[in-house]
């Protein structure tokens, strides 16, 4: 099948994540989410998807088509839950992976030149992102990249931010430079 985002992919640096494939353990993994589902395994898409994203760093069109065959779904009805959700990636991020919360408490408290600073900081060219179909935004050298998000849920602390899945308030860029150290 042929997804959208595979047809209007912009090149990206390598990926610190592995290539999706299928092992034995995701197989049982799999089985396992879907055995909490007996009226309808249908109901197992959110969770293979956090799984598949968990593993490989976002949810690539095969993978789209391996959750469909797993759920005996079209791989349509796996697309629309990818695009709705804004947590699922269809993207490759980098090693450092930034969300900068966008919302009014946050972007009052300067998220809109946070992410600039960022980008200025990491060699991160905004402007080459598409914010409706390649909202995430990769170094050159693929280890690092940022994305705005809708709300983190701490406004009296902006502004917010996600590094991969760590939290942080009040951030500055002096801040996600020491979380984004090996």
């Amino acid at each position: 099948m042929s997804h959208p985002a595979s047809e209007d992919s912009a090149p990206t640096p390598p990926s610190s994540y592995p290539a999706f494939s299928v092992s034995a353990e995701l197989e049982r993994e799999a089985d396992e989410r879907i055995s909490h589902y007996s009226e309808s395994k249908r109901s197992a898409v959110l969770p293979l998807l956090h799984i598949v994203q968990h593993k490989f760093g976002f949810i690539s069109p095969e993978s789209i088509d391996w959750v469909a065959g797993k759920l005996e779904l079209e791989p349509i009805k796996v697309l629309e839950v990818v695009t709705f959700y804004p947590g699922f990636r269809q993207y490759s991020p980098g090693k450092y992976h930034i969300r900068v919360c966008r919302t009014l408490s946050c972007a009052m408290g300067g998220s809109g030149e946070l992410m600039d600073d960022l980008c200025r900081e990491f060699g991160i060219d905004r402007t080459s992102a598409d914010p409706h179909h390649h909202p995430i935004s990769v170094s050159p050298c693929g280890k690092y990249s940022v994305e705005f998000a809708e709300c983190l849920a701490s406004c009296g602390t902006a502004p917010v931010c996600l590094v991969n899945d760590d939290f942080y308030e009040g951030v500055d860029v002096e801040m996600m430079k020491k979380a984004c150290q090996d």
